[in-house]
Parts: C-alpha cells; sequence; structure tokens
C-alpha cells in the first residue's frame, strides 16, 4: 500500500513538472480576428486582432491592504480552454491563466473571446481557503501603447455621473494623468481608429482607468475596480470585497477601425449583460416645473401649464408619435394636497396626458439629525445616513442616506403608492449619486462597497415602482438597467452656453443612449433667448433623445415664452427627427464640444446638425465624404428650420448662436 501511495505521489509530480515544463515560453490561442499569447516567463499577455498588436505584455494586479500584487509575482500553473454559449447562442472561448504562489490567493486571469467581435472580455477572481478582502482589483496593467500616436491622437475623459456641471474632454496625447470612469476611448481623429476600453459590470465596482501620455503616445493605462475620489463624490477609499472568492470587474478591450462604432459596441455590450428597463411606448415629449416656475409651482399654474399644451402645441405637431405629451412637476409639488394631485392628472388625462412627478430617494434635505422619518417612525434620520469617518455625508445641500436602511424601502412604498393612487405614470428620480457613495458601512451588513449600495436601493426602486417610466436625472452613468431615461448632463436652459454645455455631453456619450431607452436634454427653455439660441436649445434636445420644455405656460407667465413655443416647437420637419435616438459626433477632437452631429435614420436618410455656439458667423463646406455620404446618392437636401433647399456645390453659413439642419434624403 505505502509502494503504490508512494508511486502515486512520483506520477503525480512527474505530471506537474510536464506540465510545468510545456509553459517554457509562449502558449498562442487563435479565434479568428484575434490572437492571445500567454508569456510564462514574463507572466504577461498580449493581445493580436488581425496581426496588430492591441495590447502588448499588460498584466493584472489587486491589492490587499496597500499591497499591490501583480501576475507577475506569481507562477503559472495551468491554462485551461473551454466553451460556452452567451444569450444570442454564439460561442464564446474562455482561456483561463491559473496563477498559484504559496503565501498569495490563487488568481485566476480569464478572456472571453467571440471570433466575430471587434473586442475580448477579461476579468481574474482571487480564491483562498479563508476570507480575503481587496479594495483594488486591475484585469488591465499595460504600458506603452503604441497602437494609436500622432498629432490628433485622443483620449477621452468619461466622467462618473452629470453633477457639477462635470464636462466630458477628448484629450490630447500630452497629458501627465487622466482617470476616465468606466471607459474611455484612446483613438486617432483623422483615420478614427481607435481602442475602446471599459467595465461591463456594475454591480461592485466603480471603474477608473488611469492613464498617462506623453510625445503623442499613451504611456501607460490601468484599468481597475476601486475607483473613488472627488469626482466619483467620495471622501474616503472604496469599499472592499470580501470573501473566500472575490472578482474584478469584466473588462471590455475592443479595437476599432471608428472609435465612434466602438463606444456603440461598448455599449451593446453593456447592455447584453444587464438589459435596457423595457419601453413599448414613444418617447416622451412634455414639460417640466424645474425650468422656469421652480418653487413658484402652484396647483392652478400647473393646470394652466396642461391646457397650454392641449390647446396650442398638441394641435400644432408637438406630440410623440403616441400622441401623447407628459406634463411634469418637479420639486415643489409637495405643496399640493393629495386631492390636487389628483386633480392635476385627471386634468392631463382629460387632455391627452400623461401626469409626471419627482422625487429624491436617497436624500436628507432637512439635515437634523434627530428628525423623525414619518413613513418609518421608529427611525430617526441619525439613523439612516451614509457616514464617512463618523460623519454624515453633505452632497448638494443635502446628507446622503443608506439605500439599504429598511426605512428606505418603507419611504418608497409609501411615496409609490400615493403616486400610484395619484395616477402617476412618469418619475424623475434626482440626487441619485448620494445612494452610491462610499461609506463606513450600511445597514445591509452584505454590502461592503456604494456601487453595491446603490444597485440595492435601485432594485428596490424597480419593485416599488416598476409599473412608471423612471427618468433618472443627477446619476451615475452606471448601473443603468433600472431606469427608461438618464439627464446626459447637469441644468441647462436657454442660452447658447447652455446647448453648448449638453451638447459636450453628447459629443462624447451619445452612445449611452444604448444602454438606457432614452438620453434627456433637460428643460428646454426659450424665453430671454434670441431666435438662433431657441433654434440651437431645441435641436440640442431633438439630436439628444427626450424632448422636454421647461417654459412657464401658466396664465401669469411670460408671453414671450408661450409665443416662442408656439413658433419653435411647433415645426414639422424638425419635430420628426426626434425619434429619441441621439446623433453621432461628427468628429472627436472639439476643444469644448463638438459642434457637428450626424444621424442615419431607418429609411437611409441622413441627418446633420452644425452649431455655432460662437459670437460671428462660421462658413463651411458640407464634409460629404467625412460624413460618409456621396452627393450622387442624395435626392434632395433641405435645411428643416428655415425649409429650404440646399446647394450640395455651395458652402453654407451658420450664424452667430444658431444652427444648421439638414436632411440629406436617400
Amino acid at each position: 500500500m505505502n509502494l503504490l501511495k508512494s508511486l502515486k505521489a512520483y506520477f503525480l509530480s512527474i505530471g506537474l513538472i510536464l506540465l510545468l515544463s510545456s509553459f517554457s515560453g509562449k502558449n498562442s490561442y487563435s479565434f479568428g480576428k484575434w490572437n492571445i499569447n500567454i508569456s510564462i516567463d514574463n507572466k504577461d499577455v498580449t493581445l493580436t486582432k488581425n496581426k496588430l498588436v492591441v495590447l502588448q505584455n499588460f498584466s493584472a494586479s489587486y491589492k490587499i491592504g496597500e499591497k499591490n500584487i501583480s501576475t507577475k509575482d506569481y507562477s503559472i500553473s495551468e491554462i485551461t480552454q473551454m466553451q460556452q454559449k452567451d444569450k444570442t447562442g454564439k460561442d464564446t472561448e474562455i482561456i483561463s491563466i491559473i496563477y498559484k504562489s504559496d503565501k498569495l490567493p490563487t488568481m485566476v486571469q480569464r478572456f472571453y473571446v467571440s471570433a466575430a467581435n471587434d473586442y475580448i472580455l477579461t476579468d481574474f477572481s482571487l480564491e483562498s481557503f479563508g476570507d480575503i478582502a481587496s479594495n483594488y482589483m486591475a484585469p488591465v496593467v499595460a504600458e506603452k501603447i503604441n497602437l494609436v500616436s500622432g498629432d490628433n491622437a485622443r483620449a477621452l475623459f468619461i466622467p462618473f455621473d452629470n453633477d457639477a456641471w462635470v464636462r466630458y474632454q477628448s484629450h490630447k496625447l500630452d497629458f501627465e494623468r487622466l482617470t476616465s470612469y468606466e471607459v474611455t476611448a484612446i483613438f486617432n481623429n483623422d483615420s478614427r481608429n481607435g481602442l475602446i476600453i471599459g467595465s461591463v459590470e456594475h454591480h461592485n465596482w466603480k471603474t477608473g482607468i488611469d492613464m498617462s501620455a506623453g510625445n503623442k503616445t499613451l504611456n501607460s493605462l490601468v484599468c481597475y475596480g476601486g475607483a473613488a475620489d472627488k469626482l466619483t463624490r467620495d471622501s474616503k477609499p472604496h469599499g472592499a470585497l470580501k470573501g473566500k472568492s472575490i472578482k474584478s470587474p469584466k473588462v471590455f478591450i475592443g479595437y476599432f477601425n471608428d472609435w465612434r462604432a466602438g463606444l456603440e459596441t461598448y455599449a451593446d455590450a453593456n447592455a447584453a449583460i444587464a438589459a435596457p428597463r423595457a419601453w413599448d411606448k414613444a418617447v416622451p415629449f412634455g414639460w417640466n416645473s424645474w425650468g422656469v416656475l421652480q418653487f413658484n409651482l402652484t396647483y392652478q399654474k400647473a393646470l394652466e401649464v396642461s391646457d397650454f399644451f392641449k390647446n396650442n402645441l398638441q394641435n400644432n405637431h408637438f406630440q410623440n408619435a403616441d400622441n401623447t405629451v407628459y406634463i411634469g412637476l418637479d420639486s415643489g409639488w409637495n405643496s399640493f394636497s393629495e386631492e390636487q394631485l389628483k386633480a392635476f392628472v385627471d386634468k392631463c388625462k382629460a387632455n391627452g396626458q400623461v401626469a409626471g412627478v419627482y422625487w429624491t430617494p436617497f436624500t436628507d434635505w432637512g439635515k437634523n439629525p434627530e428628525r423623525t422619518l414619518s413613513d418609518a417612525p421608529e427611525y430617526k434620520y441619525k439613523d439612516i445616513y451614509l457616514y464617512a469617518n463618523g460623519k454624515p455625508q453633505d452632497l448638494d445641500g443635502a446628507y446622503a442616506i443608506d439605500p439599504t436602511h429598511p426605512a428606505i424601502e418603507a419611504q418608497m412604498k409609501k411615496t409609490s403608492e400615493l403616486f400610484r393612487r395619484c395616477g402617476f405614470g412618469y418619475v424623475k428620480m434626482d440626487f441619485m449619486t448620494h445612494g452610491a457613495l462610499e461609506a463606513d458601512r450600511w445597514f445591509n451588513p452584505q454590502v461592503t462597497t456604494g456601487i453595491q449600495a446603490y444597485n440595492y436601493g435601485l432594485a428596490l426602486m424597480d419593485k416599488y415602482f416598476g409599473d412608471m417610466f423612471i427618468n433618472l436625472s443627477i446619476s451615475p452613468v452606471f448601473p443603468a438597467q433600472y431606469a427608461q431615461s438618464r439627464r446626459i448632463a447637469c441644468d441647462a436652459w436657454n442660452k447658447i452656453k447652455d446647448t453648448e454645455y449638453t451638447l459636450n455631453a453628447v459629443s462624447y456619450g451619445w452612445w449611452i443612449d444604448r444602454v438606457y431607452q432614452f438620453n434627456d436634454a433637460d428643460h428646454v427653455v426659450l424665453q430671454q433667448a434670441s431666435g438662433g439660441e431657441n433654434r440651437a436649445r431645441v435641436t440640442s434636445a431633438v439630436i439628444t433623445g427626450l424632448f422636454i420644455n421647461g417654459d412657464d405656460f401658466s396664465a401669469g407667465g411670460s408671453e414671450e415664452g408661450k409665443e416662442k413655443a408656439k413658433k419653435f416647437l411647433t415645426n414639422p420637419d424638425v419635430i420628426a427627427v426626434a425619434q429619441g435616438e441621439s446623433f453621432r459626433p461628427l468628429e472627436g477632437n472639439g476643444e469644448k464640444s463638438e459642434n457637428q452631429f450626424v444621424h442615419t435614420d431607418k429609411n437611409g436618410n441622413v441627418y446633420y446638425a452644425f452649431f455655432n455656439y460662437g459670437e460671428t458667423p462660421l462658413t463651411i463646406e458640407l464634409p460629404l465624404s467625412r460624413i460618409g455620404i456621396s452627393a450622387k446618392k442624395i435626392k434632395s437636401a433641405k435645411e428643416l428650420w428655415s425649409g429650404e433647399k440646399v446647394n450640395l456645390k455651395s458652402s453654407i453659413t451658420i450664424q452667430p448662436k444658431d444652427v444648421k439642419l439638414i436632411k440629406f434624403e436617400k
């Protein structure tokens, strides 16, 4: 028996030696366009697509405490290959690299490859017999990326949320350090070739992409779960995942002929994992009280606004494909009695409208810790705050509250019951980032990160408000599956600066309407602005998604606003363009925002919007080749605001603070 055991141990050891010896050098796996080369000696990976090196010699790393540990600190013990089918039935190959060390948890790095895709997914897990904890897991750690370079090479900054008038930005590759959130694109704007890297999972981690650049080249890139800083609105480090097995975010690595198609594909990959919240009706058109009325909202004024839309706009082209308009009460609606709320909803229904309302589920505006919660009287507000370093977290003038606390579910239940009794069909949820903040702890002990808590709260929102249209206002980009729409930028009103600010987000975040049903351009206000500014602001909504006006249409409201609404909200050609689909930017190198946007409709017609944000006229030649159309294939071209035909061989001039919106009919 002892001899058999010895022989068994001997042959097992021989097998292990043979296994390890087979890893002397590189192991290569090819799937369609992709090749994965694994260096056993260096413990790193090189990805190539169509023989072009996408990422070279990159590793993965994590932290335990303050110690950074890399794949390079391990030995590779095994490489496995298996096949599984994705949700669409396509085959996905999974390559797993198992790293082992006597003193470290086992590390399993995985690559998910579909031969036809222009991208690969990767993640890794840590496994141990005892509990481990990490608040930093980086599936991609790369140096010197030569794939994209040159005078017009760019890297995108994508913000974590849309608070505090944060701006998207396209940067030349001359920055010392740049952090983008969830995703970035590194591309050459001349050729449009681009590398897209970002997270496609958003249930545990806030993902950051740290980059450094110089001499027109990207010098380093690290994509990691664990971002927490002033732009995620955090005042303490990211929470840690804990357990015998913990996993990094799954990361998308793609290389595309057109970086814009790359970001759209990235969005589609997210939507394949967490499907956008369903909506089988047309894009919402309508009104929100926060544009001009704000805290001057009253019951009588709300009724008068509803009638104004019925009598002046709905009968003159301003309504969606369902012949519906949404009339929304923003902050201040709680001054109405329940009877008044019901009467307002009834008025809207009689006028062929859907009534909307507003709530901020994760905030305490009173900031009185000793105050008792009316919907959960067994608790005081101090019991439900999200504390950081022992102190309540004050963001935008409100204390953040814990989405996992049972008092929040009690509030959601009672508030949703009120909205449902009154008959509201649309809810604007605001200041959502409060619920995603990192904290000392959460009521639910299984929650250890801000995004876990945020998902917990959003799942409750879906449970209690799931039969209503949900519009997120100030909020993180991800997770996206709990709402039909999200405001693409922060507050914007009537001036050209508001149009430019909104379009800054559309310039580099248009793709977000693939993870939500619609992007929201915020309230379009017309009063106290020039006619050109009115055209530009309306066009910004038409090419973004939701089409929500914000002027005061009550009896005492601005006559200028009313007359302009009748003029600028009723152009049938312009209204017809508003199908809830965001336009792509034509370029990607705007100093502030792009000013040219394009879109192709389901019939093959192409739309081109050119904005002039400046103080002097702009004259241009139509960039047909850059748009991607041939003059020979255009039946006609028409500027939709003026109704005038466009001569394709002549230049066009856009007046200061104005826009041209052109339809090229196939």
